[in-house]
């Protein structure tokens, strides 16, 4: 049954998945599994066409123990529309974001059959949610993600938070010189995994001639609809500082 709920926290003592809500196994891992993480986006996108309907700018998908929340930001609109349902032992966040959409789906349809307007049957729908003032809401952050694959940092010992220093060139020969004193081959080292040291240095030296990143707007804790782009994307990483 939907719900219109009171103020929602979701527990941040304790590292889980972002998908499924499971403790086990996670470490500081976001994720169990990428099939966890893939069968949620899969549920999220399959029914993008409710966003679509409602002429949503942007949203955002996140549950807790005890509840799933979804928060719409209309265009046209200043208010965030939430949308929140208890959950039920034994299901997880995908199966029961699944039903709560469907059921405002089929409402969709009632209303849009009854009144024969579109736009009568979004504003039905978003007569559902609780409304609170978008000022009270965080709006989607913009990311910097570096085009560069973890393995390649993972052969220098490089973290990724070092590709936004300033100082990325000397780090990069820096991080270079440590491992050749461990894995080339004159100093007993193996002259495959040295290969591939030295190949990893010179992508990152020719990477930070000419940096190159992907943009990305959303939330480190929730899941995002892009409305332009009538996709769900991941939570995004956060910047250690």
């Amino acid at each position: 049954m939907l719900i219109k709920s009171k103020t929602i926290l979701v527990n941040e003592n304790q590292n889980h998945c972002l998908s499924c809500g499971t403790t086990e196994n996670i470490n500081k891992k976001k994720y169990c599994s990428i099939r966890c993480r893939q069968n949620l986006r899969q549920k999220l996108n399959a029914r993008s066409g409710l966003l679509q309907a409602l002429n949503a700018r942007y949203a955002t998908f996140y549950f807790s123990d005890t509840m799933i929340i979804m928060d719409i930001a209309p265009s046209g609109f200043k208010e965030i529309y939430r949308f929140s349902q208890e959950r039920v032992a034994g299901q997880n966040p995908a199966e029961e974001f699944g039903k709560m959409a469907n059921t405002l789906g089929r409402a969709w349809w009632a209303e849009e059959q009854r009144s024969r307007k579109k736009y009568l049957a979004s504003r039905y729908v978003l007569n559902l949610a609780q409304k609170h003032p978008a000022g009270t809401f965080l709006r989607p952050k913009l990311v910097k993600i570096p085009t560069i694959r973890s393995e390649i940092l993972c052969y220098l010992g490089m973290e990724k938070g070092d590709l936004h220093s300033t100082q990325l060139t000397k780090i990069i020969k820096n991080s270079y010189r440590q491992q050749a004193k461990i894995h080339h081959p004159d100093l007993g080292g193996h002259a495959s995994k040295f290969r591939k040291i030295h190949a990893a240095y010179k992508e990152l030296l020719q990477w930070s001639e000419n940096p190159r990143f992907i943009h990305r707007r959303g939330f480190p804790d929730k899941w995002f609809y892009d409305g332009e782009n009538k996709k769900w994307v991941q939570p995004i990483p956060v910047k250690k500082d």
